[in-house]
């Protein structure tokens, strides 16, 4: 569909992007830039993209430029690739946040050259070596303050979620970055918390491994996610975190009531409102079954 495109951010999310677009023939090249050198160098090993580029070289012939790199660091180059890409190149970037870098760029003459967005996919690996084919399939790719970029970018950005075979949702990104709190970010820090906290009990590790089962491997998975990535994604939407997380402590220490008090009964009433999630979930989403166990890796 495009001749050139341009990812920054060779790991998980830029990685399995580069594949799947070379893949599907979206583009005819894939430039790839990434800070490590490790990195690129293992990426272009890895056919993931087919150059790697400095910075200030990457764009002169791109039609579209992705972001694939933590939300911190997208506010920084965000506006360094408004000045240095041409005049219909299309923009987007992969963060799990949107309204600080929404903010962010909303005064630059190029603004409308770029489509925030956030494709729901990824798993807990990090790195070009995670990068795998078909992750983005039957996920639901968000797209943000869309009055906001021309019509030209919006098709591009459209047309390669498609390719990806996502399915496209349109919202603001403040109503993103709360949703986006409740169903993604406190599913991390839940799995961050009770790692440490059994860490912090069983000091025994061998006994952990040996007795760990299904329901705690998959409650413990996004553990594993790169504090790198994820420091910046909590502290970027902090307010919309913390009252999530107020929420769950809340839920918590009602369970931790009902056991003091010996109350069964509200013990299964509690359980049983929870296994109303499975079904609004199945009613909710389309494809269900190829959302299989992944979970958003966000940037």
């Amino acid at each position: 569909m495009i001749n050139t495109a341009t990812v920054i951010g060779l790991g998980l999310i830029g990685g399995s992007l580069s594949l799947d677009l070379k893949a599907r023939g979206f583009a005819k090249k894939i430039i790839g830039v990434d800070a490590s050198e490790s990195h690129a160098k293992k990426a272009l090993e890895l056919g993931l993209v087919d150059e790697v580029r400095s910075f200030e070289a990457a764009f002169g012939d791109s039609e579209l430029v992705i972001l694939a790199v933590p939300v911190d660091v997208i506010e920084v180059l965000l506006p360094q690739v408004f000045d240095l890409v041409g005049p219909n190149t299309a923009i987007t970037d992969m963060g799990s946040t949107k309204r600080g870098i929404s903010i962010h760029c909303r005064s630059h003459a190029r603004r409308q050259q770029f489509v925030p967005s956030h494709p729901m996919a990824g798993t807990e690996y990090s790195g070009p070596n995670a990068a795998m084919l078909g992750m983005f399939d039957g996920r639901t790719a968000v797209i943000c303050d869309q009055e906001l970029s021309s019509a030209a970018a919006l098709k591009v950005i459209e047309e390669l979620y498609r390719c990806l075979g996502m399915r496209m949702i349109y919202m603001s990104s403040a109503d993103h970055d709360l949703h986006v709190a409740y169903v993604s970010h406190l599913s991390h820090i839940s799995s961050f918390i009770l790692a440490n906290t059994v860490l912090d009990i069983e000091k025994n590790e061998r006994a952990i491994f040996d007795l760990a089962a299904g329901g705690f491997e998959s409650t413990v998975r996004l553990a594993k996610s790169s504090p790198e990535m994820w420091a910046p994604v909590f502290e970027q939407n902090k307010e919309h975190v913390v009252s999530a997380l107020a929420r769950y402590i809340h839920h918590l220490q009602k369970f931790q009531q009902v056991l003091l008090d010996s109350d069964e009964e509200a013990l299964k009433k509690m359980m049983k409102n929870a296994n109303r999630i499975q079904r609004v979930l199945q009613n909710l989403a389309p494809n269900s079954s190829a959302r299989g166990s992944r979970e958003d890796q966000g940037q």
